[in-house]
Formats: structure tokens, sequence, C-alpha cells
């Protein structure tokens, strides 16, 4: 009988994209060998595996999975407990275009504002009020989650960058007029499955 490897993960912790696929990962359950890179100094074993070189990265008996979305559906096709998959395809396509397009090129603008002195703060955060954060609050006052009271992958892809933004500046984060966005956040923050995918690992060396 073939033996297979056990899959490795190239990810960063605080990275928001290796945050959700490891959470999808321990979601369904599937063992992982971790390994924490250093963004200053990428394992060339990571590199010989993926070379656009950004995390996270799996790799598996003869697949390699760079994309983080890709990771995901990877991991709920496998063990789907919950149903993450049951959102409608056509919205949870509309709200993940939001998130990894406009949306994080504003939370970018946002986080890092000495990168972009041409641009003013407050017309950032307003942007960032319109595109993804006041259409998150209009459809979170009706329901628990994104698209509707199950959570899905939608939720647990988003999370992570909603989270980024709030740290930025925590103070003006609580001020903002999106008391259900709040919430949704909150409760998962707390989650189990949040803290469990959290752990420090040191540092992989080739």
């Amino acid at each position: 009988m073939k033996k297979f490897m056990t899959p490795i993960l190239y990810s960063y912790r605080r990275c928001p994209y290796a945050m959700r696929a490891r959470m999808a990962l321990k979601y369904a359950g599937i063992e992982v060998e971790h390994r924490e890179i250093e963004l200053r100094n990428k394992p060339q074993s990571m590199l010989l595996a993926s070379p656009k070189g950004t995390v996270p990265v799996l790799c598996m008996d003869g697949l390699v999975l760079d994309q983080s979305l890709d990771i995901m559906h990877w991991a709920i096709s496998r063990s789907d407990p919950d149903q993450w998959r049951s959102a409608d395809d056509a919205i949870a396509q509309a709200w993940i275009e939001k998130n990894d397009g406009p949306f994080k090129v504003l939370l970018d603008q946002y986080k890092y504002p000495n990168r972009f002195p041409e641009l003013d703060t407050e017309a950032v955060l307003n942007e960032i009020l319109q595109i993804m954060l006041l259409p998150m609050e209009k459809s979170l006052q009706n329901s628990q989650y994104l698209l509707g009271e199950k959570m899905t992958w939608v939720d647990i892809a988003i999370f992570p960058f909603i989270r980024q933004f709030s740290m930025v500046d925590l103070k003006k984060f609580d001020d903002l007029p999106i008391p259900a966005v709040k919430k949704w956040l909150a409760q998962l923050l707390e989650s189990e499955l949040f803290h469990s995918v959290m752990h420090k690992h040191p540092v992989w060396r080739d």
C-alpha cells in the first residue's frame, strides 16, 4: 500500500491569506506539517515549490496549491462537517471579489499610510466603509453570518482581513457605526477554530 506524506503547509502567522487557509484545514480535520516562514528569509524549499514566494503554500504528493482560496476549497471538499459549502456561489463570489479586490487595496493604504503619503487616511477609511463595511453591516443586521444563519467558507475567507483592519486603529474601529460587523468579528475572534490556528511556531529552516 502506498504511503502518502503528510501535507506540508508553508505559512506566516499574521498573514490573512495564510490564516484563512489554516482555518479551513483545521475545520476539515486535515493534519499538516506546519512550516512557519520568515518573510525576509524565505526557505528555498518553499520557493522551489512556489516561485511566487507568497504564503500559504500547501504541498502534497504531486500537488502544490499556492492560492489561499484553492487551499480552502480543497480542504472543505475533503471534509465539510457543518456544510460550509452550502453558500450560494454567485453571492459568495461577489463577496470574495470585493474583499480580495478593492477592499484589500484600501486596507493596505489604510494600514501603511507612510507608503501612500499622497492619500488622505480619512478618505481611505470612508471608502472602506462604503465599499466593504456598510454592505457587511446591512447583511449582518438580517442574519448571524454573511450568507445567512449558518457560517460558510465566505465568513472565514473574509474574517482575517476585517480583523487586520480593526487592529490598525482599535479606537477608530470602536467608533465606527457598524455594530453587527463588530459582533460578527468578536464571535469569530473568540471561536475555538481561530484560537486553534494562532499558536506560535518556530521559524522553519531548510
